[in-house]
């Protein structure tokens, strides 16, 4: 992602206490955060925590002559890349749409001509009145971008649509907003996450797989522009904004969810780590330790799962098809093997065994190996990183045939 200088509009809604979150989750991604509150803002959220986790001056007061001194709110509006108001009221909604200017936040929001993403947040009768549902209508044909609300149980104890999206969403959404849309039209197809194949009805056959890399992908398409697919093992990751998720356990239900999804896609990347193999009997009802006689052993006898990313390769037609390698040991020459024995456009490989990339940390450092022969080594990289160089080398290669 490339970093960028954003402006955080703060409102005055129960969901600003989630404000320091989203500005730390935005800086772990190298952006520049200045943060601005409205009034009421003030009542939900301390403007010391902002400045905190920001390390910028947090503006506040439209009036204020030491403020203005510092940046006044025209060099403020100015100064942004991206706008992004969250939470963003009803009232603010409202304003927004009306052209009102009557605090800081309001006047900066008329007088930018940065990109502008809103992130809801209010009760549920609020959101779907008709008149907060008019306001948005209005802001977008504008060209606003509108992230979330979530539906769950709200502050306020109605349960609806109209929670503040997840930090780490609305931060995906805001890297994403105004990114050029070099595969639009192009549907993307991702697996993620690891697979539990089941012994019984409470113990299964796993690994270690997060997600983190296949949901990066997922993440890097749809700031693209595609239509992304992504089906989702077992990982507790919030789904990435713009993209559709379809959940998974096993082996055979991502089988059937890939090949349901398989023709309409044009570029399929294998990211999840599947199991090999599932034991052949599961027993319906939790198998207890002392139905063993005598303290005996428990002996599993397991069978291979479907092999998914040699099936699709075999009928690919001119789609691009990626997949991963996870390895521990003689990576290359395991990648090169899977390679030539799937039949897919690239693999790429990573080393488990390192403690620092690989499996449930947030980097990866990663090969990439071409049927030429050609291999390219990245460094180690954040997996939004490795995730953008992977794209870049697919539309070369798309553009190519």
């Amino acid at each position: 992602m490339d970093p960028r200088r954003i402006l955080l509009a703060i409102s005055g809604g129960i969901a600003a206490y989630k404000a320091p979150e989203l500005v730390r989750t935005l800086r772990r991604a190298d952006h520049v955060v200045r943060c601005a509150l409205t009034p009421e803002a003030e009542r939900f959220v301390s403007p010391l925590s902002l400045q905190a986790v920001s390390g910028e001056t947090v503006r506040r007061d439209l009036f204020d002559a030491g403020e203005e001194g510092e940046i006044d709110h025209i060099g403020l509006a100015d100064w942004a890349d991206l706008v992004l108001v969250a939470p963003a009221t009803a009232n603010l909604l409202a304003k927004m749409a009306a052209g009102l200017a009557d605090d800081l936040v309001s006047t900066v929001l008329l007088a930018t001509r940065a990109p502008i993403l809103v992130a809801p947040a209010m009760n549920v009768n609020m959101w779907s009145h008709p008149a907060t549902q008019a306001n948005l209508a209005v802001l977008r044909d504008r060209g606003v971008a509108v992230v979330g609300p979530d539906s769950g149980e709200l502050a306020c104890g109605w349960e609806g649509i109209g929670r503040m999206s997840d930090p780490s969403v609305i931060a995906v959404a805001a890297a994403a907003h105004g990114v050029p849309p070099t595969l639009i039209g192009t549907r993307v197809l991702v697996t993620a996450g690891g697979t539990a194949e089941p012994i019984d009805a409470v113990r299964s056959v796993t690994n270690r797989s997060s997600g983190k890399m296949g949901f990066a992908i997922a993440n890097e398409a749809a700031r693209r522009g595609a239509e992304v697919v992504l089906v989702a093992g077992v990982t507790s990751l919030p789904t990435p904004f713009g993209v559709r998720r379809v959940d998974v356990r096993s082996a055979l239900e991502m089988r059937a969810a890939v090949l349901a999804e398989f023709d309409e896609a044009s570029i399929v990347i294998k990211a999840a780590a599947v199991a090999d193999f599932r034991p052949i009997e599961v027993s319906g009802r939790k198998i207890k330790k002392e139905e063993l006689a005598g303290g005996a052993s428990l002996t599993l006898e397991l069978v291979q799962n479907p092999d998914i990313l040699q099936e699709i390769s075999a009928r690919k037609g001119d789609r691009t098809i990626v997949g991963f390698a996870a390895e521990s040991h003689d990576v290359l020459a395991a990648a090169k093997r899977k390679l030539s024995r799937k039949g897919c456009d690239l693999i790429v490989a990573n080393d488990i065994s390192r403690s620092d990339a690989g499996f449930d940390v947030d980097e990866n450092a990663v090969l990439f190996v071409w049927p030429s022969g050609e291999v390219e080594e990245l460094p180690l990289l954040p997996k939004p990183g490795v995730a953008a160089q992977l794209f870049d080398r697919i539309e070369k290669l798309r553009e190519g045939r």
